[in-house]
């Protein structure tokens, strides 16, 4: 039946026997009927309500603490329930997915409302997940605030889901999780030693696996800190200029517009026109108020047509010929552009150090004349950075155009040890691309055969953890899966905002997956 906004059902159980949420013997003998409201999903954007008619029954277990009990339909109602099962299902999913105020204002536009603390408090009442034992465990840590308190999560990576959340990062709290779910076979983790230490504790037997991502990364950082022992040598060296720059004179450079009256244009054949109708009418005898009048001009227009001899005169403009503060500056405006410097900006700042007192408008006019009399057709190349020469040596070269290239080979050529440097970075490239762990031994004999300290640094950090290193690079299981649960978790946090507390966060995780 439908009343207003709202549909109503009603309807009655038929059941002649139900059976006790307590002991679950079954009884007919019915104690008393009443009236149940339960909201169900909306039908045409309306809510329904279903009235549904059910009993009480007494309990025939004689030792049963319950001596009443209502009947429940299967599908439809459950304990204490004020929705249909079906319903309360959707709601669950809904808020595992979407949390409080995005659910609430979802649930809102499907005509079932809900507020965003309902939808909280299903996901906490939803039960406790049971944690399974992985063969191949994912561990890494995450921030519940960042800085300040820290939590783990750890991931089946080979079925790339969520296993558990614990609520701190302490070797304790892992190695007691391994203990309690033995039949880990492998753990894949990250180069942190409080995580190897409770995998040693908590899985002995396991084979622990570094992951190659965070393996790389401790590569590049050895990479720049080489780079900025050696930052002096990127910049290109300077050709000889001990005869001087030849500066070209004022006039070659940028010839000033010469004084003319202009030949062509709108404004131009306006004040000709007007200048020749102003005297027409002036040799005629008539004043300068009634030629105002007939040709729409005011008397100022009309006396300054009259007072000039020619059109000329008028077209001529006012600023020609007049000095400007960038005068005496324009010298050495011509020296910095034939040395090389062709940014306005630049050459601004320069000026004003150098006492110019003028805006930088100025400035840009008049490079602007020297960029159309002597444009530059190969401006100086900027030299590379220390995160360029970086991510030069670390890139696989297939990847660098031919300019990046070139730099880099002129940049390796003045440096020898970051030649030597990106020789060893391409070796171990090919080990860790190639699977190639057996071999990590041989390439960290022949960095210690060179003087370099950076990867000295670096191979002494994969010495205290080889074993996880080479199975890193030899065994196909990474970290990534765990990465991507750990971002997944950011998101989490910053949907639910304030209230993403640890139990509210491990459910979503774990259920939602």
């Amino acid at each position: 039946m439908a009343e207003g906004e709202l549909v109503v059902v009603r309807a009655r159980a038929t059941a002649e026997r139900a059976g006790c949420s307590v002991c679950g013997v079954r009884s007919a003998r019915v104690h008393s009927r009443y009236v149940r409201r339960l909201a169900d999903s909306a039908v045409g954007h309306r809510r329904v309500v279903i009235e549904l008619q059910v009993r009480r029954f007494r309990c025939g277990e004689g030792a049963c603490r319950q001596v009443t009990f209502a009947e429940q339909v299967s599908g439809l109602t459950f304990r204490y329930g004020r929705r249909s099962a079906g319903l309360q299902v959707v709601l669950q999913k809904l808020a595992l997915m979407l949390a409080g105020r995005a659910g609430a204002r979802l649930v809102d536009a499907l005509a079932v409302p809900a507020s965003r603390s309902t939808l909280l408090r299903l996901i906490r009442a939803l039960p406790e997940p049971a944690p399974r034992t992985p063969r191949v465990l994912g561990v890494d840590e995450f921030a519940l605030r960042k800085g300040h308190v820290y939590a783990t999560v750890l991931v089946d990576i080979e079925t790339r889901r969520p296993v558990d959340l614990l609520p701190d990062r302490n070797v304790s709290t892992v190695a007691k999780w391994l203990t309690a779910h033995p039949g880990v076979e492998v753990i894949c983790r990250d180069r942190s030693l409080a995580f190897a230490e409770a995998g040693r504790l908590g899985a002995p037997d396991a084979i622990h696996v570094a992951d190659r991502w965070h393996i790389w990364k401790n590569l590049a950082e050895a990479v720049e800190r080489a780079v900025v022992r050696h930052r002096a040598l990127l910049r290109e060296p300077r050709a000889d200029n001990s005869q001087g720059v030849a500066v070209p004179n004022t006039a070659e450079l940028a010839p000033d517009a010469p004084a003319e009256p202009r030949r062509s244009g709108r404004l131009s054949d306006r004040v000709r026109e007007q200048h020749a109708a102003v005297h027409d009418l002036l040799s005629q005898g008539i004043g300068l108020r009634v030629i105002a009048r007939r040709l729409g001009l005011t008397r100022n227009t009309v006396r300054r047509l009259a007072n000039a001899a020619t059109a000329d005169e008028l077209l001529i403009g006012r600023w020609t010929g007049r000095t400007s503060l960038l005068d005496p500056h324009k010298p050495y405006l011509h020296q910095r552009w034939a040395e090389g410097s062709t940014t306005a900006r630049r050459l601004f700042e320069e000026l004003r150090e150098r006492g110019y007192e003028g805006g930088e408008s100025v400035v840009k006019a008049y490079v602007r004349k020297l960029r159309e009399v002597f444009p530059h057709d190969d401006p100086p190349r900027k030299n590379p950075s220390v995160r360029d020469v970086t991510s030069w040596i670390t890139r696989h070269p297939d990847r660098l155009n031919d300019d990046q290239a070139q730099q880099l080979k002129a940049v390796l050529a003045r440096c020898p040890e970051l030649e030597q440097t990106a020789q060893h970075v391409r070796a171990f490239a090919e080990l860790m691309n190639n699977r190639q762990g057996q071999d990590l031994g041989q390439w960290i004999d022949r960095v210690q055969a060179n003087d370099l300290p950076t990867l000295h640094s670096f191979v002494n950090g994969l010495g205290q953890d080889l074993d996880a290193v080479v199975a890193g690079l030899s065994l196909p299981y990474s970290s990534g899966a765990v990465e991507g649960h750990n971002n997944k978790i950011k998101m989490l946090k910053r949907q639910m905002f304030g209230r993403a507390n640890f139990d509210l966060l491990r459910k979503r995780v774990l259920l939602a997956a």
